[in-house]
């Protein structure tokens, strides 16, 4: 059986109402709405903790943030809690290393123990005296043939690398936008010319992590900011929830009471811009993908780690359990095998793993410990009834449960005393109005759902 090739490109704090083909914010992506016409495009994709290191964990392994270890973005200060992907997990690149695929990763990776002693060679300290970048140990990367990657840096216009078998003190600096350099690196792999990325007799998996649009947001190319050119703060954020467009809201949300809207105005625009850079660039890969004749057996899948409040209300950023950052593009391609369209029934970070591998053909190599569920039934058009999303916030002591109609949240304070939240997604879409006192039933049978849920991973809310 000819297996196909995955090609996973996931930008990193693209929230799903800023691409065009949801119809939600005024962003221009044209290449990503014509790719979505090809696509089954989901309407409940969620990022269960909506930050960048437990997302990835998720997405590697198939498991919930308390059975990684990856419970807050991995950092220096937080190597000694184990905040980071183990050694021993098998991930989804070492299945299908071990499966016969050839294996690539570019970009943002964020999943490892951050050594201080690695200082002087990654981004260095910030500000606030933490170390956040890393380099990858090859002992450390998962099955990954193909490594071009790094940490966690936000030095867009000058990112760095190591690649393959370079050392610490090795790293390169190309001097140009990120997504630009990973997008030549990623063309190049597909293409493989003289055979010099991968065995061309195997099937391959790629996956390119953006790191745009995360912030800074002023970190994007002149030339697709002067399309959003006379557009203002008011014109582009559109969602019906952005209730306080002050001057002095918008200063406390986008950097300081001295910028205020003129800021707001920019941080906004640029967000935007570096979306439409995203689309510029994705549509160089689909166009590698056809010039080597792989459309057919090649699964594309365009998503995002989480998404950015964007002054919903009154919020910017993550993670918060609001759909401007829980909710995430999704959209797959896999020509003659999924039927185009779109679906609500609700995908799960950890899902991706099992599923991808049933799309595959490999459902039986997917780990026992998973977490997830395998839905590549749902993508080939079965019926999919009673999907649930869950919630994690251990930062705020929160929990949820995503149904098709409903968000329910649960907040615990010191005495263990409990808060609810009931959003009817459906009748309120920009979830404006909580509804828990009218729905006393469906908040008492969600919250025993949650528990239900919440069971089958290793949390430690319910201990």
């Amino acid at each position: 059986m000819k297996r196909p090739n995955l090609v996973f490109v996931f930008p990193d704090q693209l929230r799903q109402q800023s691409v065009g083909f949801m119809n939600g914010d005024p962003v221009l992506t044209p290449n990503l709405d014509r790719f979505s016409e090809e696509c089954l495009v989901l309407n409940n994709a969620v990022s269960n903790f909506p930050i960048c290191s437990p997302y990835r964990g998720m997405l590697m392994t198939g498991k919930y943030p308390y059975s990684t270890g990856v419970i807050a973005n991995c950092n220096s200060n937080r190597n000694v809690y184990g905040v980071y992907l183990k050694k021993d997990e098998r991930c989804l690149s070492d299945v299908l290393a071990e499966n016969g695929y050839e294996t690539g990763y570019i970009g943002k990776w964020h999943l490892d123990p951050v050594e201080p002693s690695q200082a002087p060679h990654t981004e260095g300290f910030r500000e606030d005296g933490i170390l956040w970048d890393s380099y990858t140990l090859p002992e450390r990367r998962h099955g990954f043939g193909f490594w071009h990657a790094y940490g966690a840096c936000d030095n867009h216009f000058d990112p760095h690398y190591w690649e393959n078998g370079a050392a610490l003190s090795e790293r390169m600096r190309p001097g140009v936008w990120s997504v630009e350099h990973e997008t030549d690196v990623a063309v190049g792999y597909i293409a493989n010319k003289d055979g010099a990325y991968r065995d061309e007799g195997k099937p391959f998996m790629l996956m390119l992590s953006y790191n745009p649009p995360h912030p800074p947001f002023e970190q994007v190319p002149e030339r697709y900011l002067a399309m959003y050119e006379g557009m203002e703060a008011e014109d582009l954020l559109v969602r019906s929830n952005v209730t306080d467009r002050t001057s002095e809201a918008f200063a406390r949300l986008y950097g300081g009471s001295q910028q205020g809207k003129a800021y707001a105005d920019m941080h906004v625009k640029r967000y935007f811009a570096a979306i439409t850079g995203v689309d510029e660039h994705f549509q160089r890969i689909l166009d590698a993908i056809d010039a080597k004749g792989l459309k057919e057996d090649t699964i594309v899948v365009f998503t995002s780690d989480h998404g950015d409040m964007m002054g919903s209300h009154n919020l910017s950023g993550k993670p918060h359990w609001y759909a401007e950052s829980f909710k995430v593009p999704f959209a797959i391609r896999y020509p003659g095998k999924i039927q185009p369209g779109r679906a609500d029934f609700i995908l799960n970070v950890p899902d991706l793993l099992p599923t991808l591998l049933g799309l595959m053909g490999l459902e039986t190599a997917v780990p026992d410990d998973v977490e997830g569920e395998n839905k590549a039934a749902f993508f080939r058009g079965e019926r999919a009834e009673g999907t649930t999303g869950l919630y994690v916030n251990p930062f705020t002591n929160m929990r949820g449960l995503k149904t098709e109609q409903y968000t329910f949240l649960v907040h615990k304070d010191y005495a263990e005393k409990e808060t609810v939240l009931l959003f009817d997604d459906v009748a309120d879409p920009y979830q404006i109005k909580d509804v828990a006192g009218e729905h006393p039933d469906v908040v008492r049978e969600l919250r025993m759902q949650l528990d239900r849920e919440l069971a089958k991973t290793n949390d430690i809310w319910n201990r």
